[in-house]
């Protein structure tokens, strides 16, 4: 059998079919190679054997004796029955119990007179030593009766005692034994398994080959064989994902694009004589580098990612002036109508008369900047696309809107992509589509991400990252409010608010849910009593997260009553949530309850306080990226998180960690490592079957820098892998045609 379809083979084949289709179900598991690669989740360690007289409590221990006698007994009134035996072996005593349904097996198997071997934890009950529910293996009867000579018993006992015992991340129906018994049968298949590592490679490590890996991973006899194992099977991982990364670097890099070099004396240099400021030595540094990318004949493909409120789309707009001079046009695409708006507003300001070329008014130099966004009456959606066919409009802002086939443009030369996470690869493919020739990409992310994360996600995105903020922000001050503990806390939350209100500031309060009964109840248990803020009757989990449209009338009446307060929300009509976010910019609008639509690129510089309720319902970075709202101008922010949660919750101490850093690179961390990775392939967290098995994105920087620069060096020998089958086979395998798009993110 070839070393490729022996690894392929369906798992009923071997574990028949019930087996095979739990594992299916429950595991994702479906072929030799995917039962290979289930890992154990760690390691059990028998105790050497202990004689009765001797046994230590609360310890593993391994014991061979003979059963004394045994007895089914009945208590709960006749409904519940437990098995206990007494076991001797001459220098002691020991009672082992089985509870339910366990009870009949090891009633049958383990008679008076009979010998075997048990595992477990030593515990006392009713002042004597016991092992409840001990793991055991028969031995037949004292003086080699029962079928098992002397010898046979010592190697079954050598066999047992003192034995690492992989414990596998087991399902309901697959027990981890079984899961054990399952892997025994197709692990002779390991030695089939194709080594994706290229030999020179694997030497120059000195990595143990895959099968030798496989065999100690799930039977190692020592805790060295685990090391070697795992460390060979985490730079299998980092490696393969590295060489499809390097793979789609290379393809990009052969694609062809039009050079767009800085013009002097165009709309560049006007926009930056007004300026009122200069920019930070990042954003100089930043710049330069997509400038470089621009005048280059291939398309640039850059992530620019950096801390919350760096200034980024001040840098992705000069470079949209720059096609814009080279007589290109440039896109910029948001995540949401709400955000897509903001931009167009934020940029048309900084622009001032730029943004009016071709009208009554516009300098000289400008271009027209247009919005398209789904929402649009038909005149207008009608003239922005007029205007993007002929050239006329030099930047659009929009949202999915500009993907639809009716969007032609005249000759588009930069797309840029705010909030990368939100959007589909169909989507961007579909707008790089649309230039003459690929157009070049830079790509925003809202919150910093760390180095080794964005090597595996952005691995196919050269990176530049902004780390300073721009001279002139304030400082955030950030504090968790347990209303449920101090519910004085939480009053003293709102008197701050009034405060920030009375020194003419604003104001949001940020809620995880619409309210109204919404659909987005769905996590929460719809329909349950609704508790004020802070009475919270029921436990903080059960009840459903507070909610804009309650949280608003409450305080509309209660501890913010006489505050012009509104509301913002998703299932708003787009215009109702323009003219909001219009009348907050222009200080109509005291106090904004909003959902996290207002979690990106919202910019009031006015905003100082920020209150977010049930603040332990959102992520690490969600939080960071809320916070980023307040502090944008001159007068210092403030960011009360509040929650139910106890103090002892890991709940409370992810807030904590939120309050007690800005540093949103060591937040990104901090929210990975909570997560865990889930699937750094696949849609980022969904907590599924991992690609990545062994790979711990964030403990093991180490491994994936060295795999990166392993790859690349393999990639620029051999683009197509023609000398590395076994890599390409490896290859197909993970990158499965769902994955392979979701890496296309380039």
């Amino acid at each position: 059998m070839d070393r490729v379809s022996a690894l392929d083979e369906p798992l009923k084949k071997t574990l028949g079919p019930a087996t095979a289709k739990v594992m299916a179900e429950q595991l994702d598991l479906h072929t030799v190679g995917d039962l290979l690669h289930h890992y154990p989740r760690r390691y059990e360690e028998r105790g050497q054997l202990t004689t009765l007289a001797d046994l230590p409590l609360d310890e593993d221990v391994t014991v061979v004796a003979q059963v004394a006698d045994s007895r089914i007994l009945t208590f709960n009134h006749g409904r519940g029955q437990r098995l206990e035996i007494t076991l001797t072996d001459g220098s002691g005593r020991l009672q082992l119990v089985f509870f339910g349904r366990g009870i009949h097996k090891p009633h049958k198997e383990l008679p008076p007179g009979s010998r075997g071997m048990f595992a477990g934890k030593v515990s006392v009950f009713n002042r004597k030593l016991q092992l409840a529910h001990p793991t055991y293996v028969p031995l037949g009867r004292e003086g080699g009766e029962g079928g098992e000579s002397v010898e046979d018993t010592a190697s079954a006992v050598d066999g047992f005692a003192g034995k690492l015992i992989p414990i596998y991340p087991a399902c309901k129906g697959l027990e981890s034994w079984k899961i054990t018994k399952a892997v025994d049968a197709v692990l002779p298949r390991a030695v089939e398994a194709a080594d994706p590592l290229p030999p020179a490679l694997r030497k120059g490590r000195g990595f143990v080959p895959l099968p030798e890996a496989l065999y100690k991973v799930h039977r190692p006899e020592t805790k060295a064989d685990i090391e070697d194992a795992r460390q060979r099977l985490k730079w299998d991982e980092a490696f393969v994902l590295q060489v499809a990364l390097a793979r789609r670097r290379h393809a990009d890099a052969q694609l062809p694009a039009v050079a767009r070099e800085p013009v002097a004396d165009g709309v560049l240099d006007a926009f930056d004589a007004k300026l009122p400021f200069t920019l930070t030595d990042g954003q100089r540094k930043v710049t330069a580098e997509i400038f470089a990318d621009l005048a280059a004949e291939h398309p640039m493909h850059r992530l620019l990612q950096g801390e919350v409120g760096s200034g980024k789309t001040l840098v992705a707009l000069r470079a949209m002036l720059t096609v814009v001079d080279a007589g290109g046009q440039a896109a910029m695409l948001a995540p949401t109508e709400v955000l897509a708006q903001q931009h167009h507003r934020s940029v048309t300001e900084m622009m001032g008369e730029l943004a009016q070329g071709g009208m009554l008014g516009g300098a000289e130099h400008g271009t027209k900047v247009v919005l398209l966004t789904g929402s649009m009456g038909a005149a207008a959606r009608r003239q922005a696309l007029l205007d993007l066919v002929t050239g006329e409009a030099g930047i659009v802002i929009g949202t999915h809107a500009l993907i639809e086939d009716k969007v032609r443009f005249h000759d588009l030369g930069l797309v840029v992509v705010d909030e990368q996470h939100r959007f589909g690869v169909e989507q961007r493919d579909a707008l790089r589509s649309k230039g003459k020739q690929p157009p070049h990409l830079l790509v925003m992310t809202a919150t910093p991400i760390p180095r080794t994360v964005a090597m595996t996600v952005f691995g196919d995105l050269e990176t530049s990252v902004l780390d300073q903020l721009p001279a002139g922000r304030s400082p955030i001050a950030s504090h968790v409010v347990p209303a449920q503990d101090k519910p004085h806390f939480l009053a003293r939350a709102w008197e701050r608010v009034r405060e920030e209100v009375g020194k003419g500031h604003q104001a949001y309060v940020v809620c995880p849910r619409i309210g109204d009964d919404d659909d987005d109840a769905g996590k929460s248990g719809k329909g349950k009593q609704k508790s004020a803020p802070g009475k919270d009757a029921d436990d903080a989990e059960k009840r459903p997260p507070l909610a804009v449209v309650e949280v608003a009338e409450q305080l509309t009446r209660g501890p913010l009553a006489g505050l012009r307060i509104e509301v913002l929300h998703g299932r708003m009509q787009p215009d109702d949530k323009d003219a909001v976010m219009r009348r907050f910019a222009a200080g109509e609008v005291d106090v904004l309850v909003a959902t996290t639509v207002i979690e990106v690129g919202v910019n009031v510089p006015n905003a100082t306080a920020m209150v977010i309720m049930d603040a332990d319902r959102f992520g690490v970075s969600q939080l960071h990226q809320l916070r980023g709202r307040v502090g944008r101008g001159s007068a210092p922010g403030l960011c009360l998180l509040v929650t139910d949660m106890p103090e002892a919750s890991p709940a409370r101490a992810r807030l904590g960690a939120v309050a007690a850093t800005l540093d949103g690179f060591e937040l990104s961390r901090i929210d990975l490592e909570q997560r865990r990775e889930g699937d750094v392939l696949g849609q980022a967290q969904s907590g599924a079957r991992s690609s990545l098995r062994m790979l711990a994105v964030i403990e093991d920087e180490e491994v994936i820098a060295a795999a990166r620069e392993e790859a690349v060096a393999v990639v620029a020998r051999d683009p197509e892998l023609t000398g590395s089958p076994e890599l390409r086979t490896a290859l197909d395998a993970l990158l499965d045609t769902e994955r392979e798009q979701y890496l296309d993110k380039g």
